[in-house]
Protein backbone atom coordinates (compact mmCIF):
# COMPACT_ATOMS: atom_id res chain seq x y z
CA UNK A 1 0.00 0.00 0.00
CA UNK A 2 1.36 3.27 1.05
CA UNK A 3 4.25 2.11 2.43
CA UNK A 4 7.84 4.10 1.73
CA UNK A 5 11.43 2.19 1.94
CA UNK A 6 14.13 3.31 3.94
CA UNK A 7 16.71 4.95 1.81
CA UNK A 8 20.69 4.06 2.81
CA UNK A 9 23.01 6.66 2.69
CA UNK A 10 24.15 5.28 -0.61
CA UNK A 11 21.26 5.30 -2.35
CA UNK A 12 20.80 8.86 -1.76
CA UNK A 13 24.17 9.61 -2.89
CA UNK A 14 23.39 7.80 -6.09
CA UNK A 15 20.10 9.73 -6.25
CA UNK A 16 21.36 13.08 -6.12
CA UNK A 17 24.60 12.51 -7.83
CA UNK A 18 23.12 13.20 -11.55
CA UNK A 19 21.87 16.82 -10.29
CA UNK A 20 25.43 18.05 -11.44
CA UNK A 21 25.99 21.98 -11.67
CA UNK A 22 23.49 22.91 -9.65
CA UNK A 23 23.03 24.28 -6.28
CA UNK A 24 20.81 22.56 -3.58
CA UNK A 25 17.80 21.67 -4.50
CA UNK A 26 18.11 21.12 -8.07
CA UNK A 27 18.86 24.41 -8.83
CA UNK A 28 20.61 26.25 -11.38
CA UNK A 29 20.61 30.09 -10.06
CA UNK A 30 21.97 32.03 -12.98
CA UNK A 31 18.96 31.53 -15.28
CA UNK A 32 16.52 30.56 -12.30
CA UNK A 33 15.92 26.95 -13.41
CA UNK A 34 15.16 23.81 -11.43
CA UNK A 35 14.67 20.29 -12.00
CA UNK A 36 12.66 17.04 -11.15
CA UNK A 37 12.17 15.15 -8.94
CA UNK A 38 12.75 17.92 -6.03
CA UNK A 39 14.54 16.54 -2.83
CA UNK A 40 11.04 15.50 -1.11
CA UNK A 41 11.05 11.65 -0.33
CA UNK A 42 7.66 10.62 0.29
CA UNK A 43 4.21 9.75 -1.40
CA UNK A 44 1.09 12.00 -1.41
CA UNK A 45 2.24 15.59 -1.78
CA UNK A 46 0.50 18.12 -0.23
CA UNK A 47 1.31 21.18 -0.17
CA UNK A 48 -0.12 24.26 2.32
CA UNK A 49 0.32 28.14 1.47
CA UNK A 50 0.16 30.47 4.12
CA UNK A 51 1.41 33.54 5.16
CA UNK A 52 4.66 33.53 1.85
CA UNK A 53 5.03 30.16 3.04
CA UNK A 54 4.79 26.87 1.46
CA UNK A 55 4.09 23.75 3.52
CA UNK A 56 4.14 20.02 2.35
CA UNK A 57 3.24 17.06 4.23
CA UNK A 58 2.93 13.35 2.55
CA UNK A 59 3.03 9.79 3.41
CA UNK A 60 6.40 8.24 4.77
CA UNK A 61 9.48 10.03 4.53
CA UNK A 62 11.33 11.18 7.66
CA UNK A 63 8.64 10.21 10.07
CA UNK A 64 7.66 7.30 12.54
CA UNK A 65 4.17 6.22 13.12
CA UNK A 66 3.26 10.16 11.99
CA UNK A 67 4.15 12.20 9.19
CA UNK A 68 6.74 14.80 8.29
CA UNK A 69 6.66 18.43 6.88
CA UNK A 70 8.63 20.28 4.63
CA UNK A 71 8.80 24.61 4.12
CA UNK A 72 9.62 26.29 0.95
CA UNK A 73 9.38 30.12 0.01
CA UNK A 74 9.44 29.08 -4.04
CA UNK A 75 7.54 25.59 -3.68
CA UNK A 76 11.18 24.63 -5.14
CA UNK A 77 14.37 24.87 -2.43
CA UNK A 78 12.85 22.82 0.64
CA UNK A 79 13.53 22.24 4.23
CA UNK A 80 12.90 19.92 6.26
CA UNK A 81 10.63 20.82 9.80
CA UNK A 82 10.63 17.62 11.48
CA UNK A 83 7.94 15.42 12.65
CA UNK A 84 4.84 17.42 13.15
CA UNK A 85 1.90 14.73 13.77
CA UNK A 86 2.75 11.58 15.91
CA UNK A 87 0.15 9.01 16.47
CA UNK A 88 0.82 8.59 20.35
CA UNK A 89 -0.53 12.17 20.91
CA UNK A 90 -3.34 12.77 23.62
CA UNK A 91 -6.05 11.64 21.79
CA UNK A 92 -4.58 9.53 19.60
CA UNK A 93 -7.05 6.88 18.12
CA UNK A 94 -4.86 4.56 15.39
CA UNK A 95 -3.14 1.28 15.84
CA UNK A 96 0.53 1.91 15.43
CA UNK A 97 1.49 -1.82 15.75
CA UNK A 98 -1.21 -2.82 12.63
CA UNK A 99 -0.18 -3.74 9.50
CA UNK A 100 2.02 -0.76 7.23
CA UNK A 101 2.97 0.44 10.77
CA UNK A 102 -0.21 1.85 11.35
CA UNK A 103 -0.62 2.83 7.66
CA UNK A 104 -0.11 6.72 8.44
CA UNK A 105 -1.19 7.82 4.82
CA UNK A 106 -1.87 10.86 2.85
CA UNK A 107 -2.01 14.12 5.28
CA UNK A 108 -3.71 16.96 4.46
CA UNK A 109 -3.44 20.09 6.25
CA UNK A 110 -5.99 23.14 6.08
CA UNK A 111 -5.75 26.65 8.05
CA UNK A 112 -9.00 27.70 9.62
CA UNK A 113 -9.51 30.69 11.60
CA UNK A 114 -6.16 30.92 12.72
CA UNK A 115 -5.95 26.92 13.49
CA UNK A 116 -4.53 24.24 10.97
CA UNK A 117 -6.05 21.01 10.53
CA UNK A 118 -4.66 17.74 9.33
CA UNK A 119 -6.62 15.51 7.83
CA UNK A 120 -5.02 11.70 7.24
CA UNK A 121 -5.76 8.11 7.42
CA UNK A 122 -4.69 5.43 9.73
CA UNK A 123 -5.91 1.79 11.06
CA UNK A 124 -8.47 2.40 13.70
CA UNK A 125 -7.32 0.36 17.10
CA UNK A 126 -10.97 -0.22 17.26
CA UNK A 127 -11.13 -3.77 15.01
CA UNK A 128 -13.23 -6.73 17.05
CA UNK A 129 -13.35 -8.60 13.41
CA UNK A 130 -9.68 -8.47 13.01
CA UNK A 131 -9.44 -6.82 9.58
CA UNK A 132 -6.23 -6.39 8.16
CA UNK A 133 -7.24 -3.37 6.54
CA UNK A 134 -9.27 -1.20 8.74
CA UNK A 135 -8.35 2.38 7.84
CA UNK A 136 -10.39 5.32 9.12
CA UNK A 137 -9.55 9.23 8.44
CA UNK A 138 -8.92 11.49 11.61
CA UNK A 139 -8.22 15.07 12.14
CA UNK A 140 -6.01 16.75 14.55
CA UNK A 141 -5.52 20.84 15.09
CA UNK A 142 -2.17 22.91 15.46
CA UNK A 143 -1.63 26.65 16.09
CA UNK A 144 1.16 26.13 13.79
CA UNK A 145 1.37 24.36 10.34
CA UNK A 146 4.31 22.60 11.88
CA UNK A 147 2.65 21.86 14.39
CA UNK A 148 2.55 19.56 17.04
CA UNK A 149 -0.67 18.47 15.49
CA UNK A 150 -3.14 16.78 18.44
CA UNK A 151 -6.09 14.86 17.03
CA UNK A 152 -9.58 16.35 17.48
CA UNK A 153 -11.08 13.29 19.05
CA UNK A 154 -10.11 9.44 20.42
CA UNK A 155 -11.62 8.14 17.48
CA UNK A 156 -11.89 8.82 13.75
CA UNK A 157 -14.24 11.81 11.66
CA UNK A 158 -16.94 9.09 11.15
CA UNK A 159 -17.51 5.74 10.81
CA UNK A 160 -19.31 4.63 7.53
CA UNK A 161 -18.95 0.90 8.05
CA UNK A 162 -15.76 0.03 5.75
CA UNK A 163 -12.12 0.93 5.60
CA UNK A 164 -11.60 4.69 4.03
CA UNK A 165 -8.55 6.38 2.98
CA UNK A 166 -7.42 9.44 1.45
CA UNK A 167 -8.96 12.30 2.69
CA UNK A 168 -9.48 15.56 0.55
CA UNK A 169 -11.50 18.46 2.03
CA UNK A 170 -13.35 21.65 -0.21
CA UNK A 171 -14.12 24.69 1.15
CA UNK A 172 -17.65 26.21 -1.02
CA UNK A 173 -17.67 29.51 -1.44
CA UNK A 174 -21.41 29.35 0.57
CA UNK A 175 -19.19 28.30 3.39
CA UNK A 176 -19.81 24.91 3.29
CA UNK A 177 -17.17 22.14 3.41
CA UNK A 178 -16.76 18.90 2.14
CA UNK A 179 -15.09 15.40 2.72
CA UNK A 180 -14.01 13.31 -0.15
CA UNK A 181 -12.25 10.29 0.85
CA UNK A 182 -11.99 6.45 -0.85
CA UNK A 183 -13.52 3.39 -0.23
CA UNK A 184 -10.53 0.95 -0.04
CA UNK A 185 -10.66 -2.14 -2.48
CA UNK A 186 -10.40 -4.44 0.58
CA UNK A 187 -13.28 -6.75 0.49
CA UNK A 188 -14.97 -4.89 -2.05
CA UNK A 189 -15.35 -7.12 -5.09
CA UNK A 190 -16.96 -5.66 -8.23
CA UNK A 191 -18.64 -7.09 -11.40
CA UNK A 192 -17.76 -5.01 -14.39
CA UNK A 193 -16.90 -6.26 -17.95
CA UNK A 194 -13.57 -5.85 -16.88
CA UNK A 195 -13.51 -8.78 -14.22
CA UNK A 196 -15.06 -10.77 -16.26
CA UNK A 197 -12.80 -10.26 -19.26
CA UNK A 198 -9.90 -11.14 -16.35
CA UNK A 199 -11.95 -14.02 -14.88
CA UNK A 200 -12.44 -15.52 -18.50
CA UNK A 201 -8.37 -15.00 -18.42
CA UNK A 202 -8.21 -17.29 -15.75
CA UNK A 203 -5.93 -14.12 -14.39
CA UNK A 204 -8.34 -13.42 -11.48
CA UNK A 205 -11.38 -14.97 -9.88
CA UNK A 206 -12.44 -11.55 -8.87
CA UNK A 207 -11.82 -7.57 -9.52
CA UNK A 208 -11.83 -5.29 -6.14
CA UNK A 209 -12.30 -1.51 -6.56
CA UNK A 210 -12.25 1.43 -4.65
CA UNK A 211 -14.53 4.20 -4.94
CA UNK A 212 -14.65 8.20 -4.35
CA UNK A 213 -17.37 9.66 -1.69
CA UNK A 214 -18.25 12.61 -0.77
CA UNK A 215 -20.24 13.97 2.42
CA UNK A 216 -21.10 17.36 3.81
CA UNK A 217 -18.50 17.91 7.15
CA UNK A 218 -19.55 19.63 9.98
CA UNK A 219 -18.18 23.16 10.49
CA UNK A 220 -16.23 21.56 13.41
CA UNK A 221 -15.23 18.77 11.61
CA UNK A 222 -16.83 16.07 14.84
CA UNK A 223 -18.28 14.63 12.18
CA UNK A 224 -20.59 14.12 8.84
CA UNK A 225 -24.23 15.56 7.87
CA UNK A 226 -25.98 13.28 5.47
CA UNK A 227 -25.01 9.76 4.03
CA UNK A 228 -21.40 9.82 1.77
CA UNK A 229 -22.44 10.10 -1.79
CA UNK A 230 -20.89 8.17 -4.56
CA UNK A 231 -18.97 10.36 -6.59
CA UNK A 232 -16.24 8.54 -8.78
CA UNK A 233 -15.96 4.74 -9.50
CA UNK A 234 -13.78 2.47 -12.49
CA UNK A 235 -15.96 2.09 -15.82
CA UNK A 236 -18.21 -1.25 -15.83
CA UNK A 237 -17.86 -1.16 -19.82
CA UNK A 238 -14.93 -2.02 -21.33
CA UNK A 239 -16.57 0.23 -24.40
CA UNK A 240 -15.98 3.27 -21.96
CA UNK A 241 -12.96 4.88 -23.06
CA UNK A 242 -11.76 5.56 -19.92
CA UNK A 243 -11.82 1.61 -18.81
CA UNK A 244 -8.51 1.54 -20.93
CA UNK A 245 -6.26 3.72 -18.84
CA UNK A 246 -7.93 2.69 -15.44
CA UNK A 247 -7.78 -0.73 -16.09
CA UNK A 248 -3.96 -1.21 -16.48
CA UNK A 249 -2.93 -2.72 -13.39
CA UNK A 250 -5.73 -5.82 -13.96
CA UNK A 251 -4.69 -5.64 -17.74
CA UNK A 252 -1.27 -6.04 -17.00
CA UNK A 253 -1.69 -8.36 -14.52
CA UNK A 254 0.00 -6.42 -11.73
CA UNK A 255 -3.05 -6.63 -9.36
CA UNK A 256 -6.51 -7.89 -9.28
CA UNK A 257 -7.45 -4.70 -8.04
CA UNK A 258 -9.29 -1.24 -9.60
CA UNK A 259 -8.26 1.72 -7.94
CA UNK A 260 -10.17 5.30 -7.46
CA UNK A 261 -8.13 7.29 -4.97
CA UNK A 262 -6.34 10.58 -4.15
CA UNK A 263 -9.00 12.96 -4.93
CA UNK A 264 -7.94 16.32 -4.92
CA UNK A 265 -11.36 19.30 -5.75
CA UNK A 266 -11.12 22.65 -6.61
CA UNK A 267 -13.42 24.87 -7.91
CA UNK A 268 -12.98 27.56 -11.11
CA UNK A 269 -15.12 29.87 -13.07
CA UNK A 270 -18.37 27.74 -10.97
CA UNK A 271 -17.08 24.54 -12.44
CA UNK A 272 -16.34 21.71 -9.51
CA UNK A 273 -13.25 19.81 -10.48
CA UNK A 274 -12.21 16.70 -8.79
CA UNK A 275 -8.81 15.05 -9.73
CA UNK A 276 -8.35 11.49 -9.00
CA UNK A 277 -5.39 8.91 -9.42
CA UNK A 278 -5.81 5.04 -10.71
CA UNK A 279 -4.00 1.82 -10.95
CA UNK A 280 -1.37 0.51 -8.63
CA UNK A 281 0.25 2.74 -6.71
CA UNK A 282 2.92 0.73 -6.34
CA UNK A 283 3.22 -0.02 -10.20
CA UNK A 284 3.89 1.81 -13.16
CA UNK A 285 0.72 2.94 -14.49
CA UNK A 286 -0.49 4.70 -11.43
CA UNK A 287 -2.08 7.94 -13.37
CA UNK A 288 -4.24 11.09 -12.99
CA UNK A 289 -7.26 11.60 -14.20
CA UNK A 290 -9.87 13.91 -13.54
CA UNK A 291 -13.92 14.97 -13.20
CA UNK A 292 -15.98 17.59 -13.98
CA UNK A 293 -19.42 19.12 -11.77
CA UNK A 294 -21.42 21.57 -11.47
CA UNK A 295 -22.30 21.37 -7.58
CA UNK A 296 -19.46 19.36 -5.23
CA UNK A 297 -21.67 16.70 -4.43
CA UNK A 298 -21.77 16.22 -8.08
CA UNK A 299 -22.67 14.45 -10.35
CA UNK A 300 -18.96 14.15 -11.71
CA UNK A 301 -18.49 13.66 -15.46
CA UNK A 302 -15.15 12.11 -16.79
CA UNK A 303 -12.82 14.31 -18.88
CA UNK A 304 -12.32 13.10 -22.66
CA UNK A 305 -8.76 13.84 -22.37
CA UNK A 306 -7.98 11.97 -19.59
CA UNK A 307 -5.58 10.65 -18.03
CA UNK A 308 -3.84 14.26 -17.48
CA UNK A 309 -0.73 12.66 -16.18
CA UNK A 310 0.68 9.31 -16.93
CA UNK A 311 4.43 7.72 -16.76
CA UNK A 312 6.90 8.72 -19.76
CA UNK A 313 9.35 5.47 -19.63
CA UNK A 314 7.37 4.05 -23.05
CA UNK A 315 8.15 7.28 -24.85
CA UNK A 316 11.79 7.32 -23.77
CA UNK A 317 11.27 9.31 -20.48
CA UNK A 318 12.38 8.22 -17.11
CA UNK A 319 9.17 9.14 -14.64
CA UNK A 320 6.96 6.33 -13.99
CA UNK A 321 3.80 5.63 -11.42
CA UNK A 322 2.49 9.37 -11.31
CA UNK A 323 -0.19 9.92 -9.22
CA UNK A 324 -1.73 11.56 -6.10
CA UNK A 325 -1.73 14.74 -6.62
CA UNK A 326 -2.27 18.17 -4.57
CA UNK A 327 -2.13 21.38 -6.46
CA UNK A 328 -0.85 24.88 -5.28
CA UNK A 329 0.06 28.25 -6.88
CA UNK A 330 2.71 30.20 -7.85
CA UNK A 331 4.15 33.41 -4.97
CA UNK A 332 2.27 35.53 -7.16
CA UNK A 333 -1.11 33.47 -7.70
CA UNK A 334 -0.31 33.36 -11.14
CA UNK A 335 0.64 30.15 -12.53
CA UNK A 336 -1.35 26.72 -10.80
CA UNK A 337 1.15 23.82 -10.10
CA UNK A 338 0.27 19.99 -10.13
CA UNK A 339 2.23 18.31 -7.10
CA UNK A 340 2.70 14.51 -7.15
CA UNK A 341 4.72 11.89 -6.26
CA UNK A 342 6.64 9.18 -9.03
CA UNK A 343 9.87 7.29 -9.35
CA UNK A 344 12.50 7.26 -11.71
CA UNK A 345 15.48 4.74 -12.65
CA UNK A 346 17.70 6.27 -10.02
CA UNK A 347 14.91 6.59 -7.19
CA UNK A 348 13.53 2.50 -7.79
CA UNK A 349 10.70 1.71 -5.65
CA UNK A 350 11.19 5.14 -3.41
CA UNK A 351 8.56 7.72 -4.58
CA UNK A 352 10.12 11.07 -4.96
CA UNK A 353 7.96 14.48 -5.44
CA UNK A 354 7.62 16.37 -8.49
CA UNK A 355 5.82 19.82 -9.56
CA UNK A 356 4.80 20.52 -12.82
CA UNK A 357 2.46 23.64 -14.08
CA UNK A 358 -1.03 23.01 -14.68
CA UNK A 359 -3.49 25.08 -16.63
CA UNK A 360 -7.33 25.11 -15.69
CA UNK A 361 -9.24 26.75 -18.74
CA UNK A 362 -13.02 25.92 -20.11
CA UNK A 363 -13.25 22.91 -18.37
CA UNK A 364 -10.20 21.30 -19.41
CA UNK A 365 -7.03 20.11 -17.19
CA UNK A 366 -3.44 19.91 -18.84
CA UNK A 367 -0.56 19.22 -16.95
CA UNK A 368 2.80 19.81 -18.99
CA UNK A 369 4.71 16.57 -17.35
CA UNK A 370 5.93 14.70 -15.89
CA UNK A 371 9.07 16.48 -16.35
CA UNK A 372 13.07 15.83 -15.52
CA UNK A 373 14.14 18.94 -17.67
CA UNK A 374 15.11 22.26 -17.15
CA UNK A 375 12.14 23.97 -15.47
CA UNK A 376 11.69 28.41 -15.37
CA UNK A 377 10.70 28.80 -11.70
CA UNK A 378 7.59 29.16 -10.66
CA UNK A 379 6.06 32.79 -11.58
CA UNK A 380 7.26 35.25 -8.54
CA UNK A 381 10.30 34.20 -7.55
CA UNK A 382 13.47 36.03 -8.33
CA UNK A 383 16.93 35.24 -8.08
CA UNK A 384 16.93 37.04 -5.05
CA UNK A 385 14.74 35.46 -2.85
CA UNK A 386 15.75 32.17 -4.01
CA UNK A 387 19.57 33.67 -2.52
CA UNK A 388 17.67 34.82 1.10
Amino acid sequence: MKKLLVLSFFFTVLFWAPLRAQTAGGIVTDSLTFFNPLRVQFGDPYVLHTHGMYYMYGTGGEADHGFAAYSSKDLVQWKQEGQVFFSNNKNGWSDATAKWDGAYWAPEVYELKGKFYLFYSAQWKVNPSNEEENFRIGVAVADKPTGPFIDLSTRPVFDPGYPTIDANVFFDTNGKCYLYYSRVAYKHPVESEVAAWARKKGWYAAIEESWVYGVELKPDFSGVIGKPKLMLRPPVSLNDKQSEWESRSVTAQEVNRRWTEGSVTFKKDGLYYMMYSANHFGGQYYAIGYATATSPLGPYKKAANNPVLQKNTDKGGQVSGTGHNSITYSPDGKEIFCVYHGRTAATGDERVVFIDRMTVKAGIITIAGPTTTAQKFPSGVTATSINK
